[in-house]
C-alpha cells in the first residue's frame, strides 16, 4: 500500500498510522480498561507461547516486560485509534501489537521498527486473531470496569441508603400515588426500598456478567484454532484468570463465542435496567426536595453549588439531575449495542468496536455517577420531620384506614366533606357518631398505619 513516515517518538506502526488517516471521526480514544484488557491478553499469550516454544523465550520475555510497563501506566498516549474504526477492531488490535513490539525491541537493545527480529504479527500476535482477541478483550474489559467502578460504587450507595433508612425510620410522611395524597409511610422505608431496588440490580448485573467469564480466545480467525498450539487455549485462559482473579473458562464452542454478542447485550440490558431505576430514584429525590416554599420539601439535599445566575440564594438538586442525564446516555448506548449485536454476518460481528466502547463506558459512567451521587448527595440528606408529619396528618388518604370500620361509602362522604369544609376527618367521624373517640384514635394512629408487615 505504499510507504509512510512515522514520528520518531511514536511506538505505534504503519497500520496504526493508516487508521489515523482513515478514521478522523470522533476524537474518542480507547478506554483505559479496554487497553488494559488487550495488553493483558497479549501478556498471557506471550507467556504461554514462550512456554510452549512457539516463540523464542527472549522475545516472549521482552513482550511481557513491555506489557507490564503499559499496565503500570507507560505509553498510554500511544493507543490512538478512533473508537469508530475498521470493523471488528483490527485497527486498535494492530495498534496494541505494534506498540508492544516496538517497546519490546527497545528492551532487547534494538531499534523500533526492526520487525525482522520481533514482529507485531508473527510474535506479539502469534496464534491470535482480531476475531478472537477483541471479543475476549470486551469480556475482560467489562469485568475490569465492573470490579473497579460499578460494583464498589453500587455497594457504597446501597450502604448509605440503608444508613439513611435507619436514621429516618421514625419519620412518618404522606405516601403519594399518581402524585396525589396516599396513606402514610415511613421515610426510612422509602430509603430502604431504594436500597433494596439497587441491591436487586447488583445481583442482576453480577448474574449477567457471569457470561463474560467464558472466553473464545484460542479460536483464531474463525473459531477453528488455526495456527495455535494444542495446549494454548487452556493455558492462556488460565493465565488471564490469574491476572484478573476471575473464574475464567474456555468457551464450550469457540465459533459461537466469536459470533454471538449475546453476553454483551445481557450485561448492557442489566445496566439499562439499573439506569432506569436510578432515574426513578433521582426524580424522587428531586420531588421530595422541591421547594423550599412552594414544593414538598420533606427532605433537604446537600446544596453543593449555587443554582442560578440571576436568583440569589437558589440551589438546585444538581447531583440528581446529573444522574438522570448519565442514565439516559446509558440507555442510548444500550440501544446502539442491541443494533450492533444483530449486525454480524457468518463467522464474525464487525461492529465490535462500537460494542466495546459503549459497554465499558456505560459501566464506568454508572460507577462514577453513583460514587458522586453517594458522596455529594446521599450521604448528606436531611429530613424535615415536622413538615413530613404535617403532610401525613393532613392527608385525606387517612380515611382509607376507616374503611373496615365505617364502610367505603361513608369514608368517601367524609373525605369529600373534609375537603369542602376544612373540617378534619376525626371531627367529622365523631360528629356523625360513626366511631368512639378511643377507637378512632387507635385506627388513625400514624405509627401503626405506616408500619410494614413484620415491623415491631
Amino acid at each position: 500500500m505504499g510507504v509512510r513516515s512515522l514520528p520518531a517518538e511514536a511506538y505505534y506502526g504503519i497500520q496504526t498510522l493508516r487508521a489515523l488517516e482513515n478514521f478522523p471521526i470522533s476524537g474518542l480514544r480507547p478506554l483505559a480498561a479496554y487497553v488494559d484488557a488487550c495488553v493483558l491478553i497479549k501478556k498471557a499469550a506471550a507467556m504461554v507461547n514462550g512456554d510452549l516454544g512457539c516463540i523464542p523465550a527472549d522475545l516472549s520475555q521482552a513482550i511481557v516486560q513491555a506489557a507490564d510497563e503499559i499496565l503500570n501506566g507507560a505509553l498510554r498516549d500511544q493507543f490512538v485509534v478512533d473508537v469508530y474504526q475498521a470493523g471488528a477492531g483490527t485497527s486498535h488490535h494492530m495498534n496494541v501489537n505494534e506498540v508492544l513490539a516496538n517497546r519490546a525491541l527497545e528492551l532487547l537493545g534494538d531499534q523500533k521498527g526492526n520487525y525482522q527480529r520481533l514482529n507485531p504479527n508473527d510474535h506479539v500476535n502469534y496464534g491470535q486473531s482480531t476475531n478472537d482477541v477483541i471479543p475476549t478483550a470486551i469480556r475482560i474489559g467489562g469485568l475490569l470496569a465492573l470490579e473497579r467502578t460499578l460494583f464498589p460504587a453500587l455497594a457504597d450507595a446501597i450502604a448509605t441508603l440503608d444508613r439513611n433508612a435507619e436514621g429516618f425510620q421514625a419519620v412518618v410522611r404522606s405516601g403519594r400515588t399518581h402524585l396525589q395524597d396516599a396513606v402514610p409511610v415511613r421515610l426510612g422505608d422509602t430509603f430502604r426500598a431504594w436500597a433494596q431496588i439497587l441491591s436487586e440490580h447488583l445481583i442482576r448485573i453480577e448474574t449477567a456478567s457471569g457470561d463474560l467469564t467464558l472466553l473464545g480466545l484460542g479460536g483464531s480467525a474463525a473459531g477453528t484454532g488455526l495456527n495455535t498450539h494444542p495446549h494454548y487455549r487452556q493455558r492462556v485462559v488460565a493465565r488471564l484468570a490469574e491476572f484478573i482473579d476471575q473464574p475464567l473458562r474456555p468457551a464450550p464452542h469457540l465459533m459461537a463465542a466469536m459470533q454471538s454478542m449475546a453476553p454483551f447485550v445481557a450485561v448492557s440490558g442489566a445496566l439499562r435496567n439499573l439506569a432506569q431505576d436510578c432515574v426513578k430514584i433521582s426524580h424522587d429525590l428531586r420531588l421530595l426536595d422541591s421547594g423550599p416554599k412552594t414544593g414538598l420539601k420533606e427532605i433537604q439535599l446537600p446544596p453543593v453549588q449555587p443554582g442560578s445566575s440571576i436568583m440569589p440564594g437558589k440551589y438546585n438538586p444538581v447531583m440528581a439531575e446529573m444522574t438522570s442525564m448519565v442514565c439516559f446516555q446509558v440507555m442510548g448506548y444500550d440501544s446502539a449495542i442491541a443494533l450492533a449485536a444483530q449486525a454480524g454476518q457468518l463467522e464474525l460481528n464487525v461492529m465490535m468496536p462500537l460494542i466495546a466502547y459503549n459497554l465499558i463506558h456505560s459501566i464506568e459512567l454508572l460507577g462514577n455517577t453513583l460514587a458522586a451521587l453517594n458522596h455529594r448527595c446521599l450521604q448528606g440528606i436531611q429530613a424535615d420531620r415536622e413538615r413530613c408529619l404535617a403532610y401525613a396528618e393532613g392527608s385525606l388518604a387517612l380515611v382509607t384506614a376507616l374503611n373496615p370500620h365505617i364502610g367505603y361509602l361513608n369514608a368517601a362522604a367524609i373525605a369529600k366533606e373534609s375537603l369542602e369544609t376544612g373540617k378534619s376527618l376525626r371531627q367529622l367521624v365523631l360528629e356523625r357518631g360513626l366511631m368512639s373517640a378511643e377507637d378512632l384514635a387507635q385506627v388513625l394512629d400514624l405509627d401503626t398505619m405506616s408500619q410494614l408487615p413484620g415491623d415491631t
